[in-house]
């Protein structure tokens, strides 16, 4: 029997081979690329960085929040908790944590669900930021770009 990363059931992994693992089965995205899918109507982005993280950098126009221990609840398309907006397993959905590690696991988990084009942005929120991409201050709650 083999388990969700093709190793063989209880084998033991480290963090960074699982990672390695779950995203050689991922087709990760720049934030660039995510911003762009999202903004032509093909990505559901995904924010599942804690309430503190928000706080402090900001949030994402128009992205999902939904905490990481919520996550395959709110975006099971046959969940009785689901999100509206999870409504297909067809559904691309664009993950961002802070960094782009536990988007990872979190894309992976969903992939399990049968959301196939589940992904995350390589470098998260963070890189989001870096790229100049629209976030909404924490504060003013004003748009902020470079």
């Amino acid at each position: 029997m083999s388990g969700p990363t093709g190793g063989a059931a209880g084998e033991r992994v480290g963090i960074d081979e699982l990672l390695a693992r779950v995203r050689a089965g991922l087709d990760r995205v720049d934030a660039r690329t995510a911003y762009e899918a999202y903004e032509a109507g093909d990505a559901l982005l995904v924010d599942t960085r804690y309430a503190a993280l928000r706080e402090r950098d900001g949030l994402i126009p128009g992205a999902l929040i939904v905490e990481r221990n919520e996550l395959e609840w709110r975006l099971d398309p046959l969940g009785s908790h689901r999100a509206p907006q999870a409504y297909s397993h067809d559904l691309r959905v664009v993950v961002l944590c802070n960094e782009g590690y536990a988007s990872s696991l979190a894309a992976a988990s969903l992939r399990q669900l049968g959301l196939h084009r589940a992904t995350d942005v390589i470098g998260g929120f963070q890189a989001w930021k870096a790229a100049g991409l629209p976030v909404l201050l924490p504060a003013t709650g004003a748009p902020r770009s470079r």
